[in-house]
């Protein structure tokens, strides 16, 4: 009767993980301490833009992004009009991608992340309460916290940095239209990636 109790548990918190992140509802509360030991919290952001981006380092899909320079970009040109962009490493101990914060921080500068905050979401509590499937998987939260935006970083679901360039620029666009007061268009697509390796 245990085993059916939390087998039916973990398949509602599953289902809920599922739905949590939705587009036009508040954005899932968090706070953590990032990489560099900093409090970060949703709440003390208020007011602002920002930026989730879930990360594997090892993973093709976000090598493309890294590799041609296209997410970095994206993370200082954003960052440099006051949008908070928070990397989130929601990979556990022992799986693919999985990094100490301190190892964490060193590859995210190594792989030229401009990223305001750095987090390691070892146990996953982030990412699930996002319901993040994939590296890379992105969200944009609206500075009255409401989230915006729940998907993909473009529409080429490739490994190839030679297609960022004729790709629709997904997160761009809503990061734009935030920025600009306007709805969303697509709020909410299927992201592509690796599994996050929870």
């Amino acid at each position: 009767m245990k085993t059916i109790a939390s087998t039916l548990f973990a398949g509602l918190m599953a289902m809920a993980s599922t739905f949590a992140a939705e587009p036009g509802k508040p954005a899932p509360a968090f706070t953590a301490k990032s990489v560099k030991a900093e409090d970060v919290s949703l709440s003390s952001l208020k007011g602002r833009t920002v930026v989730l981006e879930w990360v594997n380092f090892d993973c093709p899909f976000v090598k493309k992004h890294y590799s041609s320079g296209n997410l970095p970009k994206l993370q200082e040109s954003y960052t440099a009009k006051g949008v908070v962009w928070i990397t989130v490493n929601s990979s556990a101990p022992g799986k693919q991608g999985h990094l100490e914060p301190a190892k964490l921080a060193e590859r995210a500068t190594k792989e030229g992340s401009k990223a305001t905050h750095i987090i390691a979401d070892a146990d996953g509590t982030i990412g699930k309460a996002y319901g993040a499937k994939v590296t890379p998987h992105v969200f944009v939260i609206q500075p009255d916290g409401t989230l915006a935006y729940n998907g993909a970083i473009d529409s080429k679901a490739s490994t190839k940095p030679e297609d960022i360039d004729s790709a629709d620029k997904l997160l761009a666009q809503a990061i734009d239209a935030v920025l600009d007061g306007k709805p969303v268009a697509n709020a909410k697509n299927a992201p592509y990636g690796c599994g996050v390796k929870y």
